[in-house]
């Protein structure tokens, strides 16, 4: 085992600070590399504060991890020393199921080992996330990632990007479609920029009017202020798809409404209360509330490589790792464009 060095949470609510713990030995086919950014994700505060219960402390957070390969296993093929690789929301999965076979290992029959908090197979105890120095993963969910975009930009990319980039693809939205993303942060600025790439007519809907030339500059056709009933009232039945985003509470009924026939309103952001939906909301056009999680490894590296190669990113402020619990702060009061990372050299 490696001793190293991590940011961690040792109780609910509780300011994070140093944690010193173990990796484990590189295995034949593992991925060893150091890790250089680490996004920061809205769930990485829902953890750390057990909103969504069954947290185990201490907890490492990070889902969004790049940094370049120190060591492999004898029987890796895909990476080498001194390539740049990135780790997501998951580590392992049971990779026997039929949803693991079909590449998609988020829905994994047998429960997938997501980064952080979850059972670690290998040393027993939980698995620790990326605001650490280090990581070590079975090259299978390890990504690999390209050098043409700058690397702390990419971060972001591996949960925000894929959360974002699955559902669009999965319901096939493109030229042709009106789409609308509810809330204008780290998922909803790259759900904007994703869907506007595709060729959909893009619509931001957002209580914050100051966001609307971010919006337009992110690729947005239209802006609405959900504040504003005349606003609201002018967007009936106007979309195919809606994208919601966000992770507070609010009305669900308010945005079905905004629905045409037979369109599709998609949860990628989870509040952490439920919530209440009318049934006249969803059969009075015949309309669906659907949900989706992240992606499978396939397609999140699909996604790494279209971003690639259309000079996609994440727009982000760069931090110091002991400026975590101010930027908690900052996300809870949406003062961030659009996605925190934090620079793991100040660790």
């Amino acid at each position: 085992m490696t001793l190293t060095k991590g940011y961690a949470a040792k109780s609910a609510g509780e300011a994070l600070s140093n944690f010193n713990f173990q990796r484990r030995e590189v295995g034949s086919h593992d991925v060893q590399f150091d890790i250089l950014y680490c996004g920061v994700c809205h769930s990485d505060l829902h953890q750390i504060r057990n909103e969504w219960g069954g947290t185990n402390f201490p907890v490492v957070p990070g889902h969004e991890i790049v940094g370049r390969v120190t060591k492999v296993g004898t029987l890796v093929t895909k990476f080498k020393q001194g390539d740049l690789a990135g780790v997501g929301c998951l580590v392992d999965s049971c990779r026997d199921c039929d949803n693991c076979k079909k590449g998609l290992e988020q829905f994994c029959r047998n429960g997938a080992t997501s980064t952080y908090n979850s059972k670690d197979k290998h040393l027993g105890g939980v698995t620790y996330g990326g605001y650490s120095k280090q990581i070590v993963a079975d090259e299978a969910f390890v990504l690999k990632i390209s050098d043409k975009l700058p690397l702390e930009t990419v971060a972001p990319l591996l949960c925000a990007g894929i959360t974002t980039y699955s559902p669009l693809r999965h319901w096939k939205v493109g030229k042709g479609h009106k789409v609308a993303v509810v809330g204008l942060g780290g998922l909803g600025h790259m759900a904007v920029k994703f869907a506007s790439s595709f060729g959909a007519e893009v619509t931001m809907l957002s209580t914050s009017p100051d966001k609307e030339k971010d919006a337009r500059k992110l690729g947005a056709h239209h802006f609405a202020n959900t504040k504003i009933t005349e606003q609201i009232k002018a967007l009936a039945s106007k979309f195919d798809f809606i994208i919601d985003t966000v992770s507070a509470q609010h009305n669900y009924n308010d945005y079905l409404a905004m629905l045409n026939t037979d369109g599709v309103m998609i949860c990628v952001g989870a509040p952490p209360t439920p919530s209440q939906i009318m049934a006249f909301s969803l059969i009075g056009g015949r309309k669906s509330l659907a949900g989706s999680l992240i992606g499978g490894l396939p397609e999140t590296q699909e996604m790494l490589d279209y971003c690639a190669e259309h000079n996609i990113t994440s727009d982000i402020e760069l931090i110091r790792m002991d400026y975590i619990d101010k930027a908690f702060e900052r996300m809870l009061a949406g003062d961030v464009k659009y996605r925190f990372v934090i620079d793991m050299a100040t660790l």
